[in-house]
């Protein structure tokens, strides 16, 4: 009786044995589709926010990315604006901490301190959107945002030139003080007004820290101190651009100024077709977020990744407002 029930256990082990080995060959031949993440390459994205539009679309980007490589999972966290400076510097520590992660994408509020946090890190990191200075970043994925700025206070100067401006002064609503993509902007519209026969008013920029609440506040000072008027106002992103547009509305001083905004929204675009904002200085940030998950995963495998990756730019006025609009609400629908 000992015996046999001996000899039944040791056949229970066997299958039991089977029965593992089995399980494990499917799940290596799975190789993380059908839902198993199993080996998959896993990558943490850490945008400025999630908050608006233009983040929405680099989301879209490299949610698109995921869907096409299912040996890819790919995490995305944002504080809730680009002020929440701590919340983002959690989320990179987070990131840092778990072991898990294979490769690391950031779009840093402060370039400083997320160099600082990533200091000696051996997995690979890109920075997204705003550069991070430090040897660990393994490429820059993101708009060249002075030379992009320049063409478009370029080309608002033009516009203003045939709007009948004598005078060609331009005054910007800034965002962040401090934040790199922010300085290069500024640095590009200044470029773009001087180098064209015009002046742009470095001492009287207003800081409206990227929210368009702010900027109409902003835009209302100017008001005051222009009554009569000024050839440009340009804007570090199209929500400030817009609220501007919106404080100085009905102003028959302002009614010729060229107020220049930076993104290509839809609600951007929307206010050119109206009429009421005059051009903007689209990025492309669904091929953004798309590029750089693309380049992390390459990276992964052992490929070479360029120091710089610029998805490009372009100028909205009203000939392709519309079909900018059509462009990214496809790309927004593909997050529903």
């Amino acid at each position: 009786m000992k015996k046999r029930m001996i000899s039944l256990l040791q056949v229970g082990l066997m299958l039991l044995s089977l029965t593992a080995c089995g399980n494990g060959a499917d799940d290596s031949a799975q190789g993380g589709s059908s839902g198993d993440t199993e080996g998959a390459y896993k990558i943490n994205v850490i945008l400025k926010t999630t908050a608006s539009e233009h983040w929405q679309l680099i989301m879209a980007g490299c949610r698109k990315f995921e869907s096409e490589h299912p040996d890819v999972v790919i995490d995305i966290t944002g504080p809730a604006n680009e002020t929440s400076y701590d919340d983002q510097q959690n989320m990179i520590e987070t990131t840092l901490n778990n072991s898990e992660v294979d490769a690391i994408i950031i779009a840093p509020l402060q370039s400083e301190t997320a160099a600082t946090l990533i200091a000696g890190e051996t997995r690979p990191v890109f920075a997204l959107d705003t550069n991070i200075e430090a040897p660990e970043i393994v490429s820059f994925i993101g708009t060249g945002n002075e030379a992009a700025a320049k063409l478009g206070a370029t080309e608002a100067v033009e516009a203003a030139k045939a709007a009948g401006w004598e005078t060609i002064e331009c005054i910007e609503i800034a965002g962040v003080k401090g934040d790199a993509t922010n300085t290069a902007r500024m640095n590009g519209y200044t470029a773009g007004v001087n180098e064209n026969g015009g002046a742009f008013l470095t001492d009287e920029i207003q800081y409206a820290n990227a929210v368009a609440d702010q900027a109409v506040t902003c835009m209302e000072a100017i008001i005051q101190t222009h009554p009569d008027g000024i050839a440009i106002v340009c804007a570090n992103n199209d929500d400030m651009a817009v609220g501007a547009v919106r404080a100085a509305e009905g102003n028959p001083s302002f009614a010729n100024t060229i107020f220049l905004g930076f993104d290509g929204s839809t609600g951007a675009c929307q206010a050119i077709l109206d009429g009421l904002l005059t051009m903007s200085v689209a990025q492309q940030p669904y091929e953004m977020g798309y590029l750089a998950c693309q380049t992390a995963y390459d990276k992964l495998q052992g490929k070479d990744a360029d120091a710089v990756i610029d998805p490009g730019i372009e100028v909205i006025s009203p000939e392709n407002a519309q079909a900018r609009i059509d462009k990214v609400n496809g790309y927004l629908a593909e997050l529903n």
